[in-house]
């Protein structure tokens, strides 16, 4: 509920606690989630307090009803969530939501649709979405998410009431590695179970650890290594984000810093005094210009073929 990031993101907790509390929410929401690593559930504690017929924020104050398993569970008719279709949201998918969202609600008197990755409407999406925008309904709510709030099209910044989450320092949350790690790249339990996400953070790790040990002999591997675990291209968007943060807790090591991420072993150890702390910071640079590669549809192959080579370059 939305109670439990009042300590977290007390500005924001506050802003949107009165305007549920005195029937003053927008239309429609922009949320920059920055650095806070449960954005996403914080948006889900929001729209659950929003749609409470009893405006509850807290689980104290709660008849324990059964909406709140529901909008868990993903199968509340009253939501509707929009993420990349591939690596961008579409124009036919924003049209299905305006036709589905046409109809009145069936339960209560409030429809929440949800955009994840809102930096991600292309021209022509946001442009389908812009008179849900313009005209709104007062039982509709939209809320946006972006990571940074500027590469969102002005048209639809205008349009919105934007809030800015406070980023946090995931390491001293109590959560488990693989838990941030689902936080950060934001793949979702329903999408992907557990199990197969934490095979796929490994074999990323095992890719990153050969890399270090064996340099361009690598390329003679790479089907064994990566191909045949990472294999489309939001599993590739994925795979980068986990190498940055691991080279990241690399640095941490190197700089005599907390590790963020992943525990302690042998490997960041091994890597961290086999590279400077340039060469480290070099690595994660190469790392994410070549991640912005992904969403362009180049050859995945290719791509690894130059991420090993423009790695191996920094030596």
């Amino acid at each position: 509920m939305l109670d439990e990031y009042k300590n977290s993101q007390p500005i924001v907790y506050k802003i949107l606690k009165n305007a549920i509390i005195n029937d003053k929410c927008s239309h429609a929401y922009l949320i920059e989630t920055g650095g806070f690593y449960d954005s996403f559930n914080f948006t889900m504690s929001f729209v659950k307090s929003l749609l409470c017929p009893l405006k509850n924020l807290s689980k104290e104050n709660c008849n324990n009803c059964h909406q709140c398993e529901v909008i868990d569970s993903g199968n509340f008719p009253e939501i509707e969530i929009i993420k990349p279709d591939g690596l961008w949201i579409k124009k036919e998918q924003l049209q299905n939501l305006q036709k589905e969202f046409n109809t009145k609600a069936l339960i209560g008197n409030k429809r929440i649709y949800i955009i994840t990755k809102a930096d991600r409407l292309n021209k022509s999406a946001a442009n389908s979405i812009l008179k849900f925008l313009e005209e709104p309904d007062n039982n509709l709510v939209a809320i946006l998410l972006a990571d940074n709030i500027y590469n969102v099209l002005s048209t639809i910044k205008s349009r919105c009431q934007i809030l800015k989450l406070k980023s946090s320092n995931i390491a001293k949350e109590n959560i488990t590695p693989l838990q941030k790690l689902i936080q950060i790249t934001n793949i979702s339990n329903k999408e992907i179970d557990e199990e197969t996400l934490n095979q796929k953070i490994t074999k990323v790790i095992e890719f990153i650890n050969y890399f270090e040990k064996n340099h361009l002999n690598t390329i003679l591997y790479i089907g064994k290594l990566w191909n045949d675990y990472i294999t489309n291209k939001e599993e590739f968007e994925m795979a980068f984000e986990i190498m940055i943060n691991y080279y990241k807790d690399v640095l941490n090591y190197s700089l005599g810093k907390p590790l963020e991420i992943f525990e302690q072993d042998d490997n960041i150890k091994s890597i961290s005094e086999s590279n400077t702390v340039d060469e480290i910071c070099q690595k994660i640079n190469k790392i994410v210009e070549l991640k912005e590669l992904i969403k362009y549809n180049i050859n995945t192959s290719l791509l690894m073929d130059k991420l090993i080579m423009n790695l191996e370059g920094v030596i």
